[in-house]
């Protein structure tokens, strides 16, 4: 079996063209090694490096949450979103395809500030797929520059609610202004000590897998580590997300019962919340009723509830 260059130099670091913090050698990215092992900072910290219209912004979120019966010290670590139907939203108005996905940035936009005013740990965004690419290049070319122009246009608010930005996904095929916004707002961001905030842009669950199974392949057939050894957490290690925890709640809009190929390892054990409300209408209020939904689930793990 012959492995990718980059993956088979990976022994000799001088011999591996520099990359991007977070960036892998092998084109892919993955979420950002975070300092002491922690995702966010002390609670202190967090807040205190949130800007003062953040701070209000978060004693709303929490306020309101709050009304709903939702406790704050069982908040989850980490969400994961399909943000699925803005095509179907603007298809259903007869606009243009693309008009749905500015309008589902805009709810994008909404749900990482409650996210992080409600002081979540980490949330993933699927936000374009690796079968994405079979859509039409029109609706893709301008997919990539809307994203571009919002990661851009939404840098300075990231930094006033301490948002950490992050990748995870593979580098090839997405164009190079992408790219070169994606590493910016990753390189700015990476001090903030709130939410990790990644966007899984150009992902897919199967390839992620591949790209772990090919560095392990490459330490067994390097001596590096015996292949009656391999256990689960050497997958793991291995994976785009290695640095953050798990997702504890897996929320997908427009009502398709599937998970699309999104962190199939990584869901093993999450809760799965489903609403038939399209990415463009969904807001905090259902996001309210997801966590609401998410603290009253027994989570026993495979275990016997007596």
């Amino acid at each position: 079996m012959h492995l990718p260059r980059d993956l088979r130099s990976s022994q000799n670091a001088h011999t591996i063209p520099q990359a991007p913090e977070g960036v892998m050698a092998g084109g892919v990215t993955r979420a950002a090694d975070v300092a002491n092992g922690q995702i966010v900072g002390a609670a202190d910290d967090w807040v205190s490096r949130l800007s003062p219209e953040a701070q209000r912004a978060s004693r709303q979120y929490l306020s309101e949450a709050a009304a709903l019966g939702i406790e704050s010290h069982k908040m989850p670590q980490h969400i994961a979103v399909v943000m699925d139907g803005n095509r179907r939203w603007a298809k259903q108005r007869g606009w243009m395809v693309i008009r749905g996905h500015s309008v589902g940035a805009k709810t994008t936009r909404d749900i990482i500030h409650t996210c992080a005013g409600l002081k979540i740990p980490a949330l993933t965004l699927y936000t374009f797929s690796t079968e994405n690419w079979k859509r039409p290049a029109a609706e893709v070319a301008a997919l990539m520059r809307l994203i571009t122009r919002n990661l851009k246009d939404e840098l300075r608010t990231m930094q006033e609610h301490n948002i950490r930005v992050n990748h995870i996904g593979r580098r090839d095929g997405l164009p190079g202004y992408l790219l070169r916004q994606i590493d910016h707002s990753v390189n700015e961001t990476k001090r903030n000590t709130g939410m990790v905030m990644t966007l899984a842009l150009n992902y897919g669950g199967r390839a992620e897998i591949l790209d772990a199974f090919r560095i392990l392949f490459h330490k067994v057939q390097s001596g590096l580590l015996r292949i009656e050894d391999v256990r689960e957490e050497h997958i793991t290690d291995e994976l785009y997300t290695r640095d953050l925890p798990e997702p504890d709640l897996m929320i997908r809009t427009g009502g398709e019962l599937r998970i699309s190929n999104f962190l199939p390892w990584q869901i093993a054990y999450a809760e799965l919340w489903v609403t038939p409300t399209l990415w463009p209408d969904f807001n905090k209020n259902e996001l309210y009723r997801a966590i609401a939904d998410f603290q009253k689930r027994e989570r026993r793990f495979g275990a016997s509830n007596k």
